[in-house]
């Protein structure tokens, strides 16, 4: 019985270290090697200090910072999901007609009003940039043409130039518009 168990308990630890501590230490170490940014987060600084990951939206309250899409989940990461409210959802019709009073005007894009499925997303389409960009200006005293520009340098395009839509990175726009000379 002992000369059956001796091997399985070896091929069993031997396994064990193999996939549970070799292979993960070197999967960790190529990522840190090819990607360092994105395995590390894609934490943004500013002035050497982190202010937030590329990764995860963040609520922007102030006239002075362009918005986020509204969060099902108030920002918390620890907690992503969508709100799973359909289209015939008389809450999320409240929800969304509450969004658009609060920015006013017509025509709003509609990822200003509505969540995304993860309630994170740090992502807005470029319509929605230009969307608050008279806002933005008039609270930063500078030329709406100017926060045109700096929508425009920071648009990113679909992935492989196929994939996705355009879209804006919200943090990293605030972080560029904090950037500008007064």
């Amino acid at each position: 019985m002992l000369a059956l168990l001796r091997p399985a308990i070896a091929l069993s630890v031997f396994f064990l270290l193999l996939t549970g501590l070799a292979y993960p230490l070197a999967i960790t170490g190529a990522a840190q090697i090819m990607f360092p940014f994105q395995s590390n987060g894609s934490q943004l600084t500013s002035n050497g200090a982190f202010v937030g990951s590329a990764l995860i939206g963040q609520g922007w309250a102030a006239d002075i910072y362009f918005h986020s899409r509204p969060s099902a989940v108030k920002y918390d990461a620890s907690n992503s999901s969508g709100s799973n409210l359909g289209p015939s959802s008389k809450t999320l019709i409240a929800a969304v007609a509450a969004n658009a009073a609060t920015l006013g005007g017509s025509n709003i894009p509609v990822d200003l009003v509505t969540a995304s499925g993860s309630g994170l997303d740090p992502d807005i389409s470029p319509a929605g940039a230009l969307f608050q960009a008279a806002r933005v200006a008039r609270a930063r005293n500078i030329s709406e043409d100017r926060v045109r520009q700096l929508i425009a340098a920071n648009t990113q395009g679909p992935e492989l130039g196929i994939l996705g839509e355009p879209h804006v990175n919200v943090l990293e726009l605030n972080l560029a518009l904090d950037a500008l000379k007064p």
